[in-house]
Protein backbone atom coordinates (compact mmCIF):
# COMPACT_ATOMS: atom_id res chain seq x y z
CA UNK A 1 0.00 0.00 0.00
CA UNK A 2 1.09 3.56 -0.72
CA UNK A 3 0.36 6.19 1.91
CA UNK A 4 0.33 9.83 0.85
CA UNK A 5 0.50 12.48 3.56
CA UNK A 6 -0.63 16.06 2.90
CA UNK A 7 -0.49 19.00 5.28
CA UNK A 8 -3.39 21.43 5.02
CA UNK A 9 -2.93 24.81 3.34
CA UNK A 10 -2.39 28.17 5.00
CA UNK A 11 -5.26 28.94 7.38
CA UNK A 12 -6.72 32.02 9.01
CA UNK A 13 -5.31 33.17 12.31
CA UNK A 14 -7.31 32.42 15.39
CA UNK A 15 -9.38 35.45 16.26
CA UNK A 16 -11.71 36.57 18.95
CA UNK A 17 -14.42 33.98 19.38
CA UNK A 18 -12.95 31.56 16.80
CA UNK A 19 -11.51 28.24 17.87
CA UNK A 20 -8.52 26.60 16.25
CA UNK A 21 -10.81 23.88 14.89
CA UNK A 22 -12.91 26.44 12.99
CA UNK A 23 -10.06 28.11 11.08
CA UNK A 24 -10.69 28.20 7.32
CA UNK A 25 -8.09 28.20 4.55
CA UNK A 26 -7.03 31.65 3.41
CA UNK A 27 -7.22 32.58 -0.28
CA UNK A 28 -3.50 31.79 -0.55
CA UNK A 29 -4.09 28.48 1.22
CA UNK A 30 -6.89 27.54 -1.19
CA UNK A 31 -4.80 28.61 -4.20
CA UNK A 32 -1.77 26.63 -3.02
CA UNK A 33 -3.83 23.50 -2.38
CA UNK A 34 -5.53 23.88 -5.75
CA UNK A 35 -2.07 23.90 -7.38
CA UNK A 36 -1.13 20.80 -5.35
CA UNK A 37 -4.36 19.09 -6.44
CA UNK A 38 -3.65 19.85 -10.11
CA UNK A 39 -0.12 18.48 -9.66
CA UNK A 40 -1.55 15.30 -8.13
CA UNK A 41 -3.94 14.97 -11.08
CA UNK A 42 -1.13 15.59 -13.59
CA UNK A 43 0.84 12.74 -11.97
CA UNK A 44 -2.25 10.54 -12.39
CA UNK A 45 -2.21 9.68 -8.70
CA UNK A 46 -5.36 8.01 -7.42
CA UNK A 47 -6.56 7.27 -3.93
CA UNK A 48 -8.93 4.62 -2.65
CA UNK A 49 -9.55 6.74 0.43
CA UNK A 50 -8.94 10.36 1.46
CA UNK A 51 -8.88 10.61 5.25
CA UNK A 52 -8.92 14.08 6.78
CA UNK A 53 -8.78 15.57 10.24
CA UNK A 54 -12.15 16.94 11.36
CA UNK A 55 -10.71 20.47 11.62
CA UNK A 56 -12.14 22.85 9.01
CA UNK A 57 -8.84 23.65 7.26
CA UNK A 58 -8.06 19.94 6.74
CA UNK A 59 -11.59 19.21 5.54
CA UNK A 60 -11.33 22.09 3.03
CA UNK A 61 -7.92 20.84 1.85
CA UNK A 62 -9.28 17.31 1.33
CA UNK A 63 -12.34 18.66 -0.49
CA UNK A 64 -10.23 20.68 -2.94
CA UNK A 65 -8.10 17.64 -3.80
CA UNK A 66 -11.11 15.33 -4.06
CA UNK A 67 -13.00 17.82 -6.27
CA UNK A 68 -10.09 18.20 -8.69
CA UNK A 69 -9.74 14.41 -8.86
CA UNK A 70 -13.51 13.98 -9.20
CA UNK A 71 -13.81 11.75 -6.12
CA UNK A 72 -15.58 13.72 -3.37
CA UNK A 73 -17.25 10.52 -2.16
CA UNK A 74 -13.86 9.12 -1.08
CA UNK A 75 -13.41 11.63 1.78
CA UNK A 76 -13.76 10.27 5.30
CA UNK A 77 -13.03 11.96 8.62
CA UNK A 78 -10.54 10.42 11.03
CA UNK A 79 -10.53 12.02 14.48
CA UNK A 80 -7.10 10.47 14.98
CA UNK A 81 -5.64 13.06 12.56
CA UNK A 82 -6.28 16.02 14.91
CA UNK A 83 -3.33 18.03 16.22
CA UNK A 84 -1.85 16.14 19.15
CA UNK A 85 -3.00 12.80 17.73
CA UNK A 86 -0.97 9.65 18.19
CA UNK A 87 1.05 8.34 15.20
CA UNK A 88 0.64 4.73 16.35
CA UNK A 89 -3.14 5.11 16.46
CA UNK A 90 -3.09 6.48 12.91
CA UNK A 91 -0.88 3.59 11.77
CA UNK A 92 -3.38 1.11 13.18
CA UNK A 93 -6.20 2.97 11.38
CA UNK A 94 -4.26 2.84 8.10
CA UNK A 95 -3.78 -0.89 8.63
CA UNK A 96 -7.55 -1.35 8.88
CA UNK A 97 -7.57 -0.37 5.19
CA UNK A 98 -4.74 -2.71 4.14
CA UNK A 99 -6.88 -3.96 1.22
CA UNK A 100 -6.53 -0.56 -0.51
CA UNK A 101 -3.64 0.37 -2.75
CA UNK A 102 -3.38 4.09 -1.95
CA UNK A 103 -4.56 6.29 0.91
CA UNK A 104 -4.23 10.07 1.25
CA UNK A 105 -4.08 11.49 4.79
CA UNK A 106 -4.74 15.21 5.35
CA UNK A 107 -3.76 16.69 8.67
CA UNK A 108 -1.55 18.92 10.79
CA UNK A 109 1.90 19.46 12.19
CA UNK A 110 3.73 18.25 14.16
CA UNK A 111 1.67 15.07 13.93
CA UNK A 112 2.30 14.40 10.24
CA UNK A 113 6.08 14.72 10.56
CA UNK A 114 6.02 12.39 13.56
CA UNK A 115 3.88 9.95 11.57
CA UNK A 116 6.29 9.91 8.62
CA UNK A 117 9.23 9.50 10.99
CA UNK A 118 7.55 6.64 12.87
CA UNK A 119 6.82 4.79 9.63
CA UNK A 120 10.22 5.17 8.01
CA UNK A 121 12.51 4.99 11.05
CA UNK A 122 10.52 3.41 13.88
CA UNK A 123 10.70 6.53 16.07
CA UNK A 124 9.89 10.26 15.99
CA UNK A 125 13.48 11.44 15.50
CA UNK A 126 13.87 11.61 11.70
CA UNK A 127 13.85 15.43 11.73
CA UNK A 128 11.08 15.90 9.16
CA UNK A 129 9.16 19.18 8.98
CA UNK A 130 6.17 19.49 6.65
CA UNK A 131 5.41 22.97 5.40
CA UNK A 132 1.83 23.93 4.59
CA UNK A 133 0.68 22.05 1.48
CA UNK A 134 3.64 19.64 1.52
CA UNK A 135 2.98 16.12 0.21
CA UNK A 136 4.89 12.93 0.97
CA UNK A 137 4.63 9.47 -0.53
CA UNK A 138 5.43 6.41 1.51
CA UNK A 139 5.46 3.20 -0.46
CA UNK A 140 5.26 -0.38 0.72
CA UNK A 141 3.51 0.61 3.95
CA UNK A 142 2.86 -2.34 6.24
CA UNK A 143 1.98 -2.88 9.86
CA UNK A 144 3.14 -6.12 11.39
CA UNK A 145 3.67 -5.28 15.04
CA UNK A 146 5.07 -1.90 14.08
CA UNK A 147 4.66 0.38 11.04
CA UNK A 148 7.18 0.37 8.22
CA UNK A 149 7.54 1.85 4.78
CA UNK A 150 9.90 3.72 2.47
CA UNK A 151 9.82 7.48 1.97
CA UNK A 152 9.61 7.59 -1.82
CA UNK A 153 9.39 11.39 -2.18
CA UNK A 154 8.58 14.56 -0.26
CA UNK A 155 7.60 17.80 -2.02
CA UNK A 156 6.63 21.29 -0.91
CA UNK A 157 3.64 23.15 -2.31
CA UNK A 158 6.07 25.52 -4.07
CA UNK A 159 7.82 22.63 -5.78
CA UNK A 160 4.54 21.18 -7.02
CA UNK A 161 3.47 24.61 -8.30
CA UNK A 162 6.82 25.05 -10.08
CA UNK A 163 7.79 28.09 -7.97
CA UNK A 164 11.17 28.78 -6.44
Amino acid sequence: MDVFILRHGKAEDTGAGRSDADRHLTKKGRDDILAVAYWIAAQQLTFDLIAASPLVRAQETAAIVADVLGVPEKIVTWKTLVPGGNPDTICREIDRHHHTSAVLLVGHEPLLSALISRIISGNNDAGIAMTKGALAKIRNYSFTGHPSGELHWFLTAKQMAGRK
